[in-house]
């Protein structure tokens, strides 16, 4: 008999099962991550747009916002609408979206019905070439959408392109605004600034082509620069670019006084409850607009006024605790 050679059997691990297990989890999760990685990394580079999207989307959902459309007439509302409670109407303002309302949302859905359009001409809604997007036809604009939506009486707040559209639009159709709080808004008097002395010569600080007067014009609105990659920036600054034109035509609607004083001439038509809140150091509505508003509300049944430190121009993003719980108190109040 032919003697029979040594076994070549592959060495038995030692390792306790729990062991190689984790092992295995380990590595996949490592392949995982690489993947993520590079298609993260693949994705800031050539398709930034994508991850902003994501972001956004994640930030609608953790605000439990849906987001709507309704026709009416030859505009398409694209809106935000979520939580339960009294209704909240929530407009922002010039060359912003209803996106800059998230942060807020999230804080007020809670204890609100929250409803945050894009204003017709911004974000997602309908621009219509040619036609006019100043406060006056915006408001009609939203009295059709106030209609197609069958609200009931509500809260309307407006910050700064859009406070003087909420100011009007509360003028006009009384019938329609339990209250009416206006942030840092457009449409009042105020004292002269750096930013409205470049406004009247003509010129637009919210125009820029790259990341240093990105810089610029943010700077215009918040008191701190923005943190915002640059493959970010470059997607606002194209976005910028593509809308240059409507831009342009509806900033130069806004530096007629008609406009630029539309709340301020109908201050007295104002007969409910008003809130007023201003940051401090705005750049481009100055504080003594807030003073306006309070010595012009002849006919208001309750008038309150709030004043924040450590921001510019855009409490809603850069102190969104303390403002949502202004709005809350005031709109919980009468």
């Amino acid at each position: 008999m032919k003697p029979t050679s040594p076994s070549t059997k592959a060495p038995v691990s030692t390792r306790p099962l729990w062991q190689r297990l984790a092992l295995r989890r380990l590595k996949f999760l490592a392949f995982v991550a690489v993947l993520l990685a590079v298609v993260l990394g693949g994705s800031y580079a050539f398709a930034p747009q994508w991850l902003m999207q994501a972001e956004i989307k994640r930030e609608a959902m953790s605000a439990h916002l849906d987001k709507h459309s309704v026709q009416v007439g030859d505009t398409n509302w694209v809106y935000y609408e979520g939580g339960e409670g009294p209704t909240l109407v929530l407009l922002h303002g010039f060359a912003a979206d209803k996106n800059v309302w998230l942060k807020q949302a999230e804080l007020l859905t809670p204890h609100f019905h929250i409803i945050a359009p894009d204003l017709p001409g911004w974000g997602e809604s309908t621009r219509v070439d040619g036609a006019s997007y100043n406060i006056d036809t915006q408001v009609a604009r939203l009295q059709g959408f106030v209609e197609a939506l069958h609200l009931p009486r509500f809260v309307l707040i407006g910050h700064s392109m859009g406070g003087a559209i909420a100011g009007v639009y509360a003028a006009e159709h009384p019938e329609h605004v339990a209250e009416l709080a206006l942030l840092d808004a457009f449409g009042l008097k105020a004292n002269e600034n750096d930013f409205s002395r470049l406004v009247m010569a003509g010129n637009n600080p919210f125009e820029y082509d790259n990341r240093e007067q990105f810089a610029k014009a943010t700077a215009w609105a918040f008191a701190k620069p923005l943190s915002l990659p640059g493959r970010f920036q470059d997607v606002l600054i194209k976005r910028n670019q593509v809308d240059r034109p409507f831009i342009e035509r509806t900033f130069n609607e806004l530096r007629e006084p008609s406009q630029y004083l539309s709340v301020q001439n109908r201050l007295d038509q104002l007969a409910m409850p008003v809130l007023g809140l201003w940051c401090h150091d705005d750049k481009i509505i100055d504080i003594s607009a807030l003073d306006s508003l309070r010595n012009g509300l002849k006919n208001a049944s309750a008038i309150s006024t709030s004043m924040l430190t450590g921001c510019n121009h855009m409490p809603i993003m850069e102190k969104p605790e303390e403002t949502a719980r202004i709005l809350t108190a005031f709109s919980l109040s009468h």
